[in-house]
């Protein structure tokens, strides 16, 4: 049986396979025009370096930017969207919210980069009432087929559907959808009730209209992707990783593309804590550095963190599906080093990913990227990029960096190759304060752990910069994220909008809870059952989002077991009092306590990747991994002659005193003077101050 993660970046595609002849880890570029095609041509390259057929592969999990990609570039599906009459311009007015305050100059996303356009928002005759979802006004059918014959008149396949109160009621919802599709066969449709069954219609619509805008695309690569496998023999199960951090269906997430917004991301994360859990740390900050961007999360106790739903914005609009707590920046090995007009030394956002990727790539890159300064630094070494796979420049890389960065500002190569690495480890150092700092976190009780092809070789700066305890580097750097798609589970959510008083809750209204609570089950293990999960290896939970009376946004709270009565609705009070007093210091206990929005969460779980622990140092010199010695510039401006090591043939409990540098197929890990590099049990390294235990 053998199992397979891959996660896409933008630069390189990374792959780990489990197998009974053991685990492999491979490394392909980025096929950017069309991701599937250097997936599966990762797939075929790791079952020959395991020496097993494709067929052999029963499960492929995918953590994928496709979607994410999309919001990135703007470049979605045109799209038409039918709603109320008098609500035509909600996605334009949004919140009436500036961004930022007391600035003249700032973007307003949704206005500058509408996901709908708004001569394509037609509105039609409808309403439903609150608080009861009553018809007040039918639904204008005559109407919707008008809508349609102008959206294909135009040259429009993907449709969102969003009413006033459709959460109450969706039963307008449904049949506008049924009229589309009887209209426009081959239409994409996105409901609101669907996709965000909750109120606040502007941030529901958004999350319908970002559904249909990445929907076509992302459904074209999953079914695309699915059929090349086939084809290469890979008759696999293929499961995708969501933003909440578990996997799920093809067919689900090519309908619900917005649940995997942040797949990629997700994948490092839950990799980074199960690497913190094997080096028996709790508490890490972890820093996925790829070629195109950094993905910056806490994990405080283990514990994998939710956004909350008022966070979650992607490229600039609001979207209601779950995701993990990180913040993403574009800081990378591909992150392009550049002076702006006003002669700004500036580093990133943009990057030369892997088409032409940075100038040392030979790929036709003329511009100089952080890639390039750890090559004008000696940090990497050319010829054994990718264990020697990929061959690198270092006559380019040095020339890109004098002419457009040493020459126009009048220094030496090394000291803008020097400035390049500092720029961008005080770029991330900022996303990481406000992943933690500015919550109330303190960076000197965490580790960090960097991972991603380029991430180790900024550990050490970062934790400095955060006064970080100390930094752990997983086993397999690069691949972390895709190591971290075989750690998940199975995961399905759904919600239902009940408004509930709950100090005041009469019969009725617990009669309510209770019935959606009952229906959000069924829904939930319809997908499982669906999926053939066994009923004993099913787990259902349901969490109330729940606000103080008058509060903007919720917070999740437990719910008792059973169903719910007026002698333990306490518990869901209780539970919410202590989660407000957990996230903001303070709660008043005797102020009526909201029910907003129920919560069905299901999953099942599926068997860890195995990792096998190192064979312990024998007593001998760590000196049987010396590979050789080179020059290596740090960040203090000195240039010291540096050994490197074969990471793979070290042992646990072998000690490297720095300057030292770490050389393995799928990342190089730096190891600067005063720090000490001690192999753990599993291979992964703890990097600490000389003289700290």
């Amino acid at each position: 049986m053998a199992r397979i993660g891959v996660d896409v970046g933008g630069t390189n595609t990374d792959l780990v396979l489990e197998c009974p002849k053991g685990v492999f880890y491979h490394k392909v570029p980025t096929t950017l025009k069309n991701q599937s095609i250097g997936v599966v041509e990762g797939v075929q390259g790791i079952c020959r370096m395991a020496g097993i057929e494709p067929a052999e592969v029963e499960l492929i999990v995918h953590g994928t930017t496709t979607a994410t990609n999309i919001t990135i570039e703007h470049n979605g599906s045109e799209c038409g969207m039918l709603t109320t009459e008098g609500f035509r311009d909600i996605l334009h007015i949004g919140r009436h919210k500036r961004p930022y305050n007391f600035s003249l100059h700032f973007d307003v996303p949704w206005q500058s980069r509408p996901l709908v356009k708004r001569r394509n928002r037609i509105a039609v005759a409808e309403r439903i009432l609150p608080p009861s979802g009553a018809v007040e006004k039918p639904l204008d059918e005559d109407a919707v087929r008008a809508a349609c014959a102008v959206f294909k008149k135009r040259g429009i396949g993907s449709v969102i559907i969003g009413f006033m109160f459709a959460f109450l009621n969706d039963a307008h919802e449904l049949r506008a959808k049924e009229i589309v599709l009887e209209e426009m066969p081959d239409a994409y449709v996105t409901l609101s009730s669907e996709v965000a069954n909750v109120m606040r219609e502007y941030e529901r619509f958004s999350t319908a209209a970002m559904n249909s805008y990445v929907g076509p695309k992302t459904s074209f690569y999953l079914r695309d992707l699915e059929s090349k496998l086939r084809e290469a023999g890979v008759s696999s199960k293929l499961r995708i990783m969501q933003s909440n951090g578990g996997v799920s269906t093809v067919e689900s997430c090519a309908k619900r593309p917005i649940r995997i917004l942040m797949s990629g991301p997700a994948g490092g994360v839950i990799g980074g804590a199960s690497e913190a859990q094997m080096a028996e740390v709790s508490n890490i900050i972890t820093v996925d550095i790829g070629g195109t961007s950094a993905d910056i999360s806490t994990i405080p106790g283990g514990t994998v963190k939710i956004m909350n739903p008022r966070d979650t914005y992607v490229s600039g609009h609001p979207v209601l599906t779950p995701m993990i707590d990180l913040v993403t920046i574009g800081a990378g090995g591909g992150s392009v080093a550049y002076i702006d007009e006003a002669g700004g030394f500036n580093v990133g956002p943009r990057s030369a990913g892997s088409e032409p990727g940075p100038a040392c790539y030979r790929r036709g890159g003329g511009e100089p990227t952080v890639t390039d300064a750890q090559i004008v630094l000696g940090r990497l070494d050319p010829d054994m990029a990718l264990g020697g796979d990929l061959s690198l420049d270092a006559e380019l890389a040095r020339k890109a960096v004098e002419e457009k960065i040493a020459k126009p500002l009048g220094m030496s190569v090394i000291e803008a190759a020097l400035g390049i690495i500092r720029i961008i480890n005080n770029n991330m150092a900022l996303a990481i304060r406000s992943n933690s700092v500015a919550r109330g976190i303190d960076p000197r009780e965490f580790s960090i752990m960097p991972f991603g092809g380029a991430g180790p070789l900024h550990g050490v700066a970062l934790a400095e910069a955060m006064s970080a305890r100390d930094v752990i580097v997983p086993v397999a750097p690069g691949i972390t994220a895709a190591v971290g798609l075989l750690k998940t589970d199975l995961q399905y959510e759904h919600t239902e909008a009940v408004i509930v008083e709950l100090n005041a809750a009469s019969d009725n209204d617990l009669d309510r809870i209770n019935g959606a609570v009952a229906v959000l089950r069924n829904r939930v293990r319809a997908e499982l059952d669906a999926d053939g999960i066994p009923l004993d290896q099913q787990r259902l939970s349901v969490v109330a989002e729940c606000r103080y009376h008058g509060q903007g946004f919720e917070l999740r709270a437990d719910m008792p077991d059973g169903s719910v009565t007026k002698g333990n609705k306490h518990v869901i009070t209780d539970s919410f009092h202590d989660q407000h007093h957990l996230d903001y210091g303070y709660s008043y206990r005797e102020a009526e306590v909201e029910l907003i929005t129920l919560r069905a969460i299901g999953t099942a779980a599926v068997r860890r990747i195995d990792i096998p622990k190192i064979a312990p140092t024998d007593g001998s010199s760590p000196d049987r991994a010396l590979m050789f010695v080179r020059p290596t510039t740090f960040d203090d401006g000195r240039t010291l002659e540096t050994p490197r090591y074969d990471r793979t043939k070290l042992m646990a409990g072998d000690e490297l005193e720095g300057p030292a540098i770490l050389i393995q197929h799928n990342s190089t890990t730096l190891v600067p003077p005063g720090y000490v590099a001690e192999t753990l049990d599993y291979g992964n390294t703890r990097i600490r101050p000389v003289g700290v235990v």
